[in-house]
C-alpha cells in the first residue's frame, strides 16, 4: 500500500489533537489494525523495531545501545513497535522536556510492555489512544446519512436509506474492519484471520514474556469465548464450556492467566458494566462484556460461512451485535463519549450504554430483523420507567440500532430507529 491509498480513519482527528497538546502520543491496539499506517499518515520519519530476521530486528539492539541514533529523525518521528525497547520511554521523555515541544514522537504497540526499567510515568508528557479495527463508515459500508453524537444529543432525521442484503451483513461479520481485508471475499477472509489467530497462538504470546503456555489449551479457550462472544460469561462458564465442547478439563487459574496475557496483546475489546446512579436500588451486575477486538475472530475460530451465519440466526445476532458495538465504540470515542453494557438482577439488560461527557447518557438496543424492533423498542421504555421509579438517571435518548431497517425514523414513542449501515461517527 502507497500512502496515497490511505483510508482515513475517524481518529485520525483525535491524534491531530493529541499531537498539539503532548510531545508523545502512543497509539495502541491489536495487529493489522493499521496502527503502522495511520501512524506514517501523521508521521514525516519513522524507524521500525520488530523482531525477525531482517534489518528491523538490528534496529532493537542499536535502540537499546545507541537510543539517540533511534530517536534522531525530523519530526514527528515514528517508532513501530517500541515495546521491544522499553528503554527508548525515558530516553523520549526527556528529549521531550529539553526542548518543550509537542507532537515530536509516535509510538506505536501491539501488545502491553513489560514497565520494568521505565523510571518515568510520561505524565504530561504522553497520551495514549486505542486503535481499533474499522468501522462500517471507515470501509465505506455505510452510507453516514446519521451521526452518533447527533443522536446522542437529541437530534433525529427521517429519511429512507434503502433495503439492506442480510448477506451482505453476514459478509461483513466475517471479513472484519481489518484494513487490508476490505476488498476479500469472506472466504478469503476467513483463511487470513485463521493464520492471524495461529500465530498470536504460535509466536506473539512466547514474545511477550517467558511464561510457557499449553497451545492446545489457549485455542480451546479462544473458541470458548468465541462460542460465548457478546455475553458475560464468567471464567467458571468457560471452564464448563470446554469441557462440554472439547472434553478438556482446565482449571480457572490457568484460564484467568491465559486471559491476562492475550488482553495484554489487546485481542479483547471487552464492555464494562454500567450503574445507572448510585443512589438508585437497582442492583447492577459486575460482569464485563465479552468482545473479541472484531467479531470476525469469533467467526474465524467457529469457522462460520455466510451461509453458515445465515443458518443459525441466533447465532448470527450475536456476531452482529458485536459489530455493531464495535462501530458505536469508535464513534463515541470521537466525541469523547465512553460505552457500557447494562445488566440488572432483575435480568433486564440494554445493549450498549453511551455516556457522555456531562454525565448523561444514552441507551441502545441492537437488533439484526426489523421484526424485533418493536419488542426492542418496548424493552428501553419499560427500563427507562424502571430506573426513574427506582431512583436512577433514566436515559436521555433511546435508539434501536437495526440490520435490516431501510429507514432512520423516530417512532411516536420516542425511541429512535438507525440503520447501522446509515451511521457515521
Amino acid at each position: 500500500m502507497e500512502m496515497n491509498e490511505y483510508i482515513p480513519r475517524v481518529i485520525d482527528k483525535k491524534i491531530d489533537r493529541y499531537m498539539k497538546l503532548f510531545g508523545a502520543v502512543v497509539i495502541e491496539g491489536p495487529k493489522y489494525c493499521g496502527k503502522t499506517w495511520i501512524a506514517r499518515h501523521h508521521a514525516k520519519s519513522e524507524v521500525l523495531l520488530r523482531k525477525g530476521n531482517d534489518d528491523n530486528s538490528n534496529m532493537i539492539e542499536l535502540a537499546k545501545i545507541s537510543p539517540m541514533v533511534i530517536l534522531d529523525g525530523e519530526k514527528p518521528r515514528l517508532i513501530d513497535e517500541w515495546q521491544f525497547a522499553t528503554n527508548l520511554w525515558d530516553e523520549i521523555r526527556y528529549d521531550i522536556d529539553k526542548n518543550g515541544l509537542k507532537g515530536q514522537y509516535i509510538l506505536t504497540g501491539s501488545s502491553t510492555p513489560n514497565r520494568n526499567g521505565i523510571l518515568h510515568s510520561g505524565a504530561g508528557r504522553f497520551c495514549k489512544i486505542h486503535l481499533r479495527t474499522m468501522s462500517l463508515y471507515e470501509t465505506g459500508d455505510s452510507t453516514g446519512d446519521i451521526s452518533l453524537e447527533d443522536i446522542c444529543n437529541g437530534k433525529s432525521i427521517a429519511k429512507m436509506t434503502g433495503d439492506v442484503d442480510i448477506r451482505k451483513l453476514a459478509h461483513l461479520a466475517i471479513r472484519g474492519g481489518w484494513p487490508a481485508n476490505i476488498n476479500l471475499s469472506s472466504e478469503d477472509s476467513i483463511l487470513v484471520l485463521k493464520s492471524y489467530i495461529d500465530l498470536i497462538i504460535e509466536d506473539d504470546l512466547d514474545r511477550l514474556d517467558s511464561t510457557k503456555r499449553n497451545k492446545e489449551k489457549v485455542r480451546l479457550l479462544l473458541k470458548s469465548l468465541a462460542r460465548n462472544e457478546c455475553t458475560t460469561a464468567s471464567i467458571n462458564k468457560l471452564k464448563d464450556d470446554i469441557v462440554k465442547h472439547d472434553k478438556e478439563n482446565i482449571d480457572t487459574e490457568t484460564i484467568s492467566s491465559y486471559l491476562d496475557a492475550l488482553d495484554r496483546l489487546y485481542l479483547f475489546d471487552n464492555d464494562e458494566p454500567f450503574s445507572v446512579n448510585v443512589r438508585s436500588g437497582l442492583r447492577v451486575k459486575k460482569q464485563e462484556k465479552r468482545h473479541f477486538a472484531d467479531p470476525s475472530l469469533a467467526c474465524a475460530l467457529l469457522n462460520l460461512s455466510e451461509d453458515g451465519l445465515l443458518n443459525n440466526l441466533v447465532n448470527f445476532g450475536f456476531i452482529f451485535e458485536s459489530m455493531v458495538e464495535r462501530d458505536l465504540k469508535i464513534y463515541a470515542d470521537s466525541f469523547g463519549a465512553k460505552t457500557y453494557h447494562y445488566q440488572d438482577y432483575k435480568n433486564r439488560e440494554i445493549d450498549q450504554v453511551i455516556e457522555l461527557e456531562d454525565g448523561s447518557w444514552c441507551a441502545f438496543e441492537i437488533k439484526l430483523g426489523a421484526n424485533k424492533i418493536e419488542e426492542a423498542a418496548q424493552n428501553l421504555l419499560e427500563l427507562k420507567e424502571s430506573i426513574k421509579n427506582e431512583g436512577g438517571i433514566e436515559p436521555k435518548v433511546l435508539c434501536v440500532i437495526c440490520g435490516l431497517s431501510n429507514a432512520i425514523y423516530k417512532r411516536p414513542d420516542g425511541v429512535v430507529v438507525v440503520p447501522i449501515t446509515a451511521l457515521k461517527n
